[in-house]
């Protein structure tokens, strides 16, 4: 029996798998078909990483496509295609270092980064097509394309589709700069994962991402119509068609942060108001909780201060939990379900300060309802103060809460403008059927 993946699921191996799990921890898996098999469910759950050493593709079979209003900050030394999305400006390729590597196509007519991404691609005749927006700072300023590596490997599974590296906050000065450092919405995070909807990582930034070329004209690449989450729907499409989108931070780059507290406000809100588009394209996705309607029931128990009735439903689900997993000691049983109560809190108070707070805020006016917002504002920052043993969260929580409103005002916006409900609406579901595994 083992516990992985995102999200958490148990899986049942017999004692041919547990095997093969145990050769896969020692790196030593034999290369069968019933092997690679089931390789392919636990990478498909999320399980599994791979860690190819190498794949088909080397760097010549790389074009990159830089859309740009306005100058880009770095270049790659490598065959690249600027589009200049009508700057106000003309871009002047001939002044970036490395540009004899560049070719130039203005556009006539701004059309937004997605639609400038597609006109680039139209000059692509390599089999892999490398997007970087031009607010990207690459390493060795565009000279040095070992950071490519990592990704080009992921392409030796033909599924593979889509590889994004990691995408870091350029050093700076001040409390924004400081702030976008550890919170950068492009930052996913130092841990390898698949990408697809409701998981750990559940979307990719177009600031760099490497695909295949023929997969995103097949798609009908980037939407036009979306002049943000534009990469978000092209990434869920993926997914949708049966490709594999993976995200590596063994390759790291550099994004340059907004240089103002209004900018950066601008920048969530717009993030925000991307999710009603979203959600009319990819129903359930965007959810701004997921979870059980026992979890529901506690955590409605603790608000109208039945503690007593709380845990005891807890338990309960605990006991239930044990019962339909016999082979499941009932510690263990007990561990999944709390933490699993206590995740759902985590998310019930995020979605509270993120994109529920205009319903919430009217209740500060009752003065028993004051604690429960308070808690609410800074649950999520205590968590990942306690997950990370670091006071750095809770130092963070006044800019993380501006972040996390200004989103949620964005998506009231889209919300309106688009008559679309769904990213304020949670995903509650029955308690999970035992299955095969």
């Amino acid at each position: 029996m083992l516990f992985a993946g995102s999200p958490l699921r148990m899986f049942r191996l017999t004692e041919g798998g547990a095997t093969v799990m145990d050769s896969v921890e020692r790196g030593t898996p034999d290369d069968t078909a019933a092997v690679r098999g089931l390789l392919d469910r636990f990478v498909d759950a999320g399980a599994l990483h791979p860690l190819p050493e190498s794949g088909p593709f080397t760097i010549d079979d790389v074009t990159f496509v830089v859309p740009c209003l306005g100058m880009p900050l770095t270049l790659p030394a490598h065959r690249t295609v600027v589009v200049d999305d009508a700057s106000p400006q003309p871009v002047q390729v001939a002044t970036v270092p490395n540009s004899e590597f560049a070719s130039l196509l203005r556009l006539e007519q701004n059309v937004g980064p997605g639609a400038a991404r597609m006109a680039g691609l139209a000059h692509v005749t390599t089999p892999l097509v490398a997007f970087v927006d031009a607010d990207v700072q690459l390493p060795g300023n565009g000279a040095d394309l070992r950071w490519l590596d990592p990704l080009l490997a992921h392409f030796a599974d033909p599924r593979v589709a889509i590889v994004a590296p990691r995408v870091t906050s350029l050093a700076g000065h001040g409390l924004l700069a400081r702030y976008e450092a550890a919170h950068s919405p492009l930052d996913l995070g130092a841990e390898p994962a698949r990408v697809a909807p409701g998981t750990r990582v559940s979307y990719l930034p177009a600031a760099v991402m490497v695909c295949r070329a023929d997969v995103i004209r097949t798609l009908n690449g980037f939407d036009p119509e979306l002049r943000t989450g534009e990469d978000v729907d092209l990434v869920w499409r993926a997914v949708a068609a049966g490709h594999r989108v993976r995200y590596e931070p063994e390759s790291v780059v550099h994004h340059r942060p907004r240089t103002s507290l209004r900018a950066a406000v601008r920048q969530r809100m717009g993030y925000g108001e991307s999710a009603a588009p979203l959600a009319a394209r990819h129903p359930g996705a965007l959810a701004p909780a997921r979870m059980s309607v026992w979890s529901v029931v506690v955590w409605l128990l603790v608000l109208v201060r039945r503690p007593a009735l709380a845990l005891a439903v807890a338990a309960g689900t605990a006991a239930s939990l044990a019962r339909k997993l016999r082979d499941v000691p009932l510690r263990d049983a007990a561990r999944f379900t709390w933490s699993g109560h206590l995740a759902a809190g985590v998310q019930i108070a995020r979605a509270t300060r993120r994109v529920w707070w205009p319903l919430v805020l009217p209740l500060w006016a009752i003065r028993r309802a004051r604690p429960w917002i308070v808690a609410a504002y800074l649950a999520p920052d205590l968590a990942a103060a306690v997950k990370s043993r670091s006071p750095r969260p809770l130092l963070d929580t006044p800019m993380a809460a501006l972040d996390d409103m200004a989103y949620g005002t964005g998506v009231w916006r889209g919300v309106l403008r688009h008559s679309e409900p769904g990213p304020l609406v949670p995903e509650i579901s029955g308690w999970p059927q035992r299955g095969d595994g």
